[in-house]
């Protein structure tokens, strides 16, 4: 039976993309609408931007906070708390004039996307789909890809109608009347406790038991690849052009970078789990550093640069997934909502941060210094993973051995 096939996981997955595409495309207003939002607030354009990493920062600082009531009280009843904070947060986005209100709403929503966004829906997808998780979250991820799509061109359209204050009215209203109640009733309340049995399937082994030294070495491996693929995607453009790429070519080779990295997410989906995250970390990271490298030794060939941006869309693409199903392989639920909680503390900062610092060592120094830095963390990255493959626990050496999903 296909792994997806139960209704209870469709179900959920059919909400959680919805829910999560609203989600991720309402917060992206700066993306599209920045310089109307800085010319009305009386702000700087870089001011406005800080916005988005606010948020980050704040979903980071407040992530580590929920892992209790996930364990507690389930996904569904924290995504549903999470959503409905989100709505006076866009409320007072619609209503600031200046920087404070502007910054503090951004703090509002971060603390609402800490409850309601990735992390929680990866939470959830491990609570309904237990052994299955790895392929729900693969799904959810190609589906999320969607959510720029969707939504630029929605809040542009709004903004030009009735300006972007109306647009922020829109998305609180849609977090109350759309997102909250899909949540709280398109998903099954599951609440962990101490001493319930795990899912059939799902049960650890006395050799589950992480050591603590395997938390920072998934952090470390997550932590690395992100500062290379998030500030390098945050950077493509700019580093093409020092490479001696046109604008024009640089433009279009960025432009194919999205379409690689669903690909990959596509490529790791259909495997159907016949491989876990620790294997596909360490392919993916090889396929990263092998990009990087061809492009430092290439002298900014033509052809060296194509062959970048298809090893680097290859590998980033299958990162992101790794990212969020790495914990499956050493955690059981409740330990997997505990871990991820707290790995998104780092990873958030990472996000709000690796994009300003590349940008500056691209700038300060040139793209040589930016590319030599990225493959060595790669590096780094890499050697974590080797350590986190020998520590797999038996049942998911002999799930990926048996062509099962391993979560």
């Amino acid at each position: 039976m296909s792994s997806l096939s139960d209704k209870k996981i469709i179900g959920a997955l059919i909400t959680l993309s919805i829910a999560q595409v609203i989600g991720w495309g309402t917060i992206s207003l700066p993306a599209i609408i920045g310089r109307q939002m800085a010319a009305d607030l009386h702000m700087k354009l870089p001011a406005v931007f800080a916005g988005t990493s606010t948020f980050y920062v704040t979903m980071g600082l407040c992530s580590p906070c929920l892992a209790r009531p996930f364990v507690r009280c389930g996904a569904r009843r924290v995504m549903v708390a999470g959503t409905l904070v989100a709505a006076p947060g866009f409320l007072l986005l619609s209503i600031a004039q200046g920087p404070i209100l502007y910054f503090s709403a951004w703090v509002i929503l971060g603390v609402a996307g800490s409850a309601s966004l990735s992390t929680a829906s990866y939470i959830a997808l491990h609570e309904i789909a237990g052994r299955y998780a790895q392929r729900a979250i693969g799904a959810l991820m190609l589906v999320n890809g969607l959510s720029s799509s969707v939504f630029w061109p929605i809040t542009s359209l709004i903004t030009e109608a009735a300006g972007w204050r109306t647009a922020c009215l829109v998305y609180a209203a849609l977090m109350l009347l759309v997102s909250a109640p899909f949540y709280a009733f398109g998903l099954p309340d599951r609440r962990f406790r101490a001493n319930e049995p795990a899912q059939q399937g799902t049960a650890p082994l006395p050799d589950r038991i992480p050591q603590r030294s395997t938390f920072y070495l998934i952090t470390a491996a997550t932590g690395l690849n992100a500062v290379v693929t998030l500030g390098l995607s945050a950077v493509l453009i700019e580093l093409l052009k020092t490479e001696g790429l046109p604008p024009s070519q640089a433009l279009a080779f960025g432009s194919l970078l999205g379409i690689i990295q669903v690909s990959a997410r596509a490529i790791d989906f259909m495997g159907g789990g016949r491989w876990d995250a620790i294997t596909t970390g360490l392919v993916a990271t090889t396929i990263l550093a092998a990009g990087i490298l061809l492009l430092i030794m290439s002298g900014g060939h033509f052809l060296a640069i194509a062959a970048f941006i298809l090893f680097f869309g290859i590998g980033s693409g299958a990162l992101a997934i790794v990212r969020a199903t790495m914990p499956l392989v050493f955690y059981d639920r409740a330990e997997f909502a505990r871990a991820s909680s707290h790995m998104a503390l780092p990873l958030n900062l990472i996000s709000a941060a690796s994009p300003p610092i590349l940008a500056e060592i691209l700038v300060r120094f040139d793209s040589r210094a930016l590319l030599e830095l990225t493959l060595l963390l790669s590096c780094g990255a890499f050697a974590s993973l080797a350590f986190l493959r020998g520590r797999r626990p038996r049942l998911a050496v002999e799930g990926v051995q048996n062509g099962a999903d391993p979560a």
